[in-house]
């Protein structure tokens, strides 16, 4: 367990380099929600390593800005993103996800489009692997 007054690329640092002194080699790939620092971190540290912005965070942090009502529906939209079968057909479904929800919801999809670089790297991955990053999606929780 680590306790840090407050998160940067410098605590991230000391995390991922006490697991290197550990014996860990390399990380193929580490989910975090959107952590100050740890893009930097990751790749001083790992550089190897693909960052992945946690898909269930993304989320959750849209659906706040869109009413009750509309969430069912929103949802089942951005499903059409990150269920996508390549990056250039998830950029697609982000664009026709933007242009149904912008009239309604202008700034829900924002960070999607800012964030791309870091929710598009499940798209490097097999079926396979991608099947067993949405069973483990399925049960976070927090």
């Amino acid at each position: 367990i680590h306790v840090g007054e407050n998160e940067s690329a410098k605590y991230w640092l000391s995390i991922l380099n006490e697991l290197k002194n550990r014996g860990v080699q390399d990380i193929l790939i580490l989910c975090a929600d959107g952590l100050t620092g740890i893009k930097e971190a990751i790749a001083a540290a790992f550089p190897k390593t693909e960052y992945q912005r946690c898909i269930v965070h993304q989320v959750r942090n849209t659906l706040k800005y869109v009413s009750e009502k509309d969430r069912k529906a929103f949802a089942v939209d951005l499903k059409t993103i990150y269920h996508a079968s390549s990056e250039e057909k998830g950029q697609e479904a982000l664009e026709r996800v933007n242009q149904k929800w912008a009239p309604k919801y202008p700034g829900a999809l924002r960070s999607w489009a800012k964030n791309w670089d870091a929710l598009s790297p499940i798209f490097k991955f097999s079926p396979d692997v991608r099947r067993g990053f949405e069973s483990l999606l399925a049960r976070h929780k927090t």
